[in-house]
């Protein structure tokens, strides 16, 4: 047992001692938001909006905290949403995400921005999702398709909330850049955080040589070194809704659209064929200012009756969880805690959030007199 981690009691734990164990860049690009931070300060003060109503003298003894999904049944409402470049927070971190994942008996999606081939994550977990970030290329786009099919995966998740890149100021700031550059500074950076390099850089240097963009198309993509990286990613302000169509017919598998907000959006993803759909505003990291999920919840689940509507962002308690699920997600996914609790703990980590996450879910359940989470309905709370 990694003694290290029993401070850390809540998902907000892991981010104090993944800030002393990244090197600052690294840090930045994980804990980074757009501009002046107002999308993500959004996602947070959201569920501060709503207070719980709890029913009182409930048989509560015997609870359940799974939840059906997209004809699967899962041990937990959440789940973990994709995460890019996890595999330079913790050695081999997309391996880890997914088969913690399979262990806990919840979906983790794999981000596209990954540095570890997709066919070894779908090796090691069939069950895992896939995310990714399409090219407008019709030839190119085909390729990826087939090359996901093949490699395994049957849910795939298309996220489009990003036609250009965000503003790179925080990054920059924080000493992150793509291409990352191999500057003084961040050779500093790396010696100064001992456990960072031998366990996770120096470790994967020598086993698997420099880390590539391994997954954003049907070939292995650029270096993280390499001054093409901006390029290799730059057709994505082209993408439109025929490109969803044309992946309809492509992918005969589960098929869900993340980064939508508006109802209207979410009522175009259904009419294309969309078997779900994740409210997102990507963890406030593209545009700032913009709406929470969570605001916008009721009216897309009104909008999109037949269709299961999940969401991300700002969650960091059971209590989260539940508030999305009683305003009619049917389903949450997590970010930043997860990749923090990777840097901090590596595969210990993960399973410890993920336990202290399912503990505080349970024990919420039962305080609020509703022991099923599939039972949970806006009658368990009251706007502020």
């Amino acid at each position: 047992m990694n003694t290290a981690l029993d401070d850390c009691l809540c998902l907000d734990d892991f981010e104090a001692r993944a800030r002393q164990i990244l090197p600052r860049p690294l840090y930045g690009y994980v804990s980074a938001a757009a501009e002046d931070g107002v999308s993500h300060r959004n996602n947070l003060d959201a569920f501060r909006r709503y207070a719980f109503v709890q029913k009182a003298l409930v048989d509560v003894s015997t609870r359940d905290t799974g939840i059906t999904l997209l004809g699967q049944q899962y041990a937990q409402s959440f789940g973990m949403a994709p995460m890019g470049l996890t595999a330079l927070y913790t050695y081999r971190g997309d391996v880890v995400l997914a088969e913690t994942a399979a262990r806990r008996g919840i979906p983790m999606i794999m981000s596209s921005s990954s540095l570890i081939p997709m066919e070894v994550v779908a090796q090691r977990n069939p069950n895992a999702w896939f995310q990714a970030y399409i090219p407008s290329d019709p030839e190119k786009l085909d390729a990826l398709i087939e090359r996901i099919d093949r490699s395994g995966f049957r849910t795939l998740v298309i996220t489009v909330d990003t036609p250009v890149n965000p503003n790179k100021q925080n990054y920059l700031r924080h000493g992150f850049s793509s291409p990352l550059k191999l500057t003084p500074g961040l050779m500093w950076q790396g010696l100064t955080h001992p456990r960072w390099l031998a366990n996770t850089f120096l470790k994967t240097m020598l086993k698997h040589g420099v880390p590539h963009f391994e997954n954003n198309y049907a070939t292995r993509g650029v270096p993280i070194i390499s001054r093409h990286v901006e390029r290799d990613f730059s057709d994505r302000g082209r993408l439109n809704w025929e490109h969803i169509r044309r992946i309809r017919a492509l992918w005969g598998h589960t098929l869900v659209i993340k980064g939508l907000q508006s109802p209207e959006d979410a009522a175009k993803a259904a009419d294309h064929g969309a078997d779900g759909i994740i409210l997102s505003n990507h963890g406030g990291r593209q545009l700032d200012g913009a709406v929470s999920p969570l605001y916008l919840l009721p009216k897309v689940v009104q909008r999109c009756p037949g269709l299961p509507v999940m969401m991300d962002g700002g969650i960091r308690r059971g209590s989260d969880v539940i508030k999305c699920l009683a305003l009619g997600a049917r389903f949450v996914f997590v970010g930043r805690p997860f990749a923090y609790a990777a840097a901090a703990g590596g595969r210990q980590g993960v399973e410890r959030a993920v336990d202290l996450l399912a503990l505080e879910v349970d024990r919420n359940l039962a305080m609020l007199g509703v022991p099923r989470a599939a039972d949970l309905d806006s009658s368990c709370l009251a706007a502020l």
